[in-house]
């Protein structure tokens, strides 16, 4: 089956956060996509929204089974039913855990530059921030150990969010990589949140690693946050669930998340889940096609047009890290002034921690010629500004 992710579709009228923007503005920013989602999904919603009642709902074991089913055939790794809980995000679910597991003014570790709601979610409910920024080579970044197990062996530092696979960067984690960090982690007292939402994103021919499936050690000292939401654009619809394979751990997470009232589907959240692992499976496949070649457009354009700008190498996600470093040591207003300049708006890396001073993040979900759009935005900011 053929699917068209060259239509153009107006979004304006939708209440989009994402395209909230001035008249001729062009958002390429915030982590959804300006595709339509799978056919089946929209099918399961219409059967869903016929039956025309929408009360309370529960979570049958056809949900369980798309879960356990697709990360088996998909990821190579068996989830067993006991360890899954429904959640209606995972930055709530983050949220909720940051709550359980620490105390107010503990440390939670993380690896900048990453996602920035991170950041929103230790803030926000009295915790630390504990930076171990990334090595950058300036090719790519590659985890300080000697940092990490520094700061995850302070007795103030009790949790580490992960993300897997990286946001902004698109790093895929290697397995001995994953099994480095769960060790130090577990060495030191320190549980470990697998932020996964990225999972199902890679290129093409590439493959993510679960940090439960390298090793007993990360299985039992970690909690995995998973979803369709990212890979099948339904991130509105609140759908996600949470696994962990330490009963413990499953007990103080299912606790935390029914306290924060965050466990509970709505109408529509259960159907879509299930759809989307159950059949929408060719129509990805198609989707991460798709961005990859869109990925290959933004660096040949780069390298001819826009030399002192460089492409981070990505192996996943939708979302690109543009090293800007000939050209600003303030993201912020670099951003601010592309924006205004050209009606480009992308995300400032500042907001990302670590070297995001130095970058731009490009969201390329979007048909070819919006990317080519941008592209060119870009290469007229430039020029501006210079």
């Amino acid at each position: 089956m053929q699917y068209d992710f060259d239509a153009l579709i107006d979004r304006s009228q939708s209440h989009s956060l994402k395209w909230d923007v001035k008249a001729k503005e062009l958002p390429m920013w915030v982590a959804d996509m300006d595709f339509q989602t799978a056919p089946e999904v929209i099918t399961a919603i219409k059967k869903r929204a016929a039956h025309g009642i929408f009360g309370y709902t529960t979570i049958p074991d056809a949900w369980y089974d798309a879960y356990i089913d697709w990360w088996k055939s998909r990821h190579q790794f068996v989830i067993k039913k006991e360890w899954l809980m429904f959640c209606t995000g995972v930055v709530p679910a983050i949220s909720s855990a940051v709550r359980k597991l620490t105390t107010p003014n503990e440390n939670v570790l993380i690896q900048t530059p990453i996602y920035n709601i991170f950041f929103n979610s230790i803030l926000n409910n009295g915790r630390r921030v504990l930076e171990s920024p990334l090595q950058y080579d300036g090719t790519c970044y590659t985890i300080d150990f000697d940092d990490l197990e520094k700061k995850l062996s302070d007795p103030q530092t009790t949790l580490m969010i992960l993300c897997n696979p990286q946001n902004p960067a698109g790093i895929i984690w290697d397995r001995e990589t994953l099994a480095k960090i769960g060790k130090i982690a577990e060495e030191n007292g320190v549980v470990v949140i697998s932020d996964e939402i990225h999972c199902d994103l890679t290129d093409p021919r590439r493959e993510y690693v679960p940090f439960a499936s390298v090793s007993e050690t990360c299985r039992n000292n970690s909690i995995t946050l998973i979803a369709p939401t990212k890979a099948f654009n339904i991130a509105g619809l609140q759908t996600a669930a949470i696994y962990a394979a330490n009963p413990r751990l499953r007990y103080k997470i299912w606790r935390a998340i029914n306290t924060d009232e965050v466990a509970e589907p709505n109408a529509f959240a259960v159907d879509a889940a299930i759809a989307a692992f159950q059949k929408g499976g060719a129509w990805l496949d198609a989707l991460r096609q798709y961005i990859f070649e869109n990925k290959q457009l933004v660096l040949f354009f780069l390298d001819k047009e826009l030399p002192k700008i460089r492409l981070v190498k990505s192996e996943a996600t939708y979302l690109l890290w543009l090293d800007c470093t000939a050209l600003t040591d303030d993201s912020k207003t670099f951003a601010a002034r592309i924006r205004e300049s050209t009606g480009l708006y992308l995300s400032d890396g500042a907001e990302y921690g670590g070297n995001g001073n130095y970058f731009l993040r490009m969201n390329i979900a979007c048909p070819r010629s919006r990317v080519e759009d941008g592209l060119h935005r870009l290469k007229d900011a430039v020029e501006q500004l210079l």
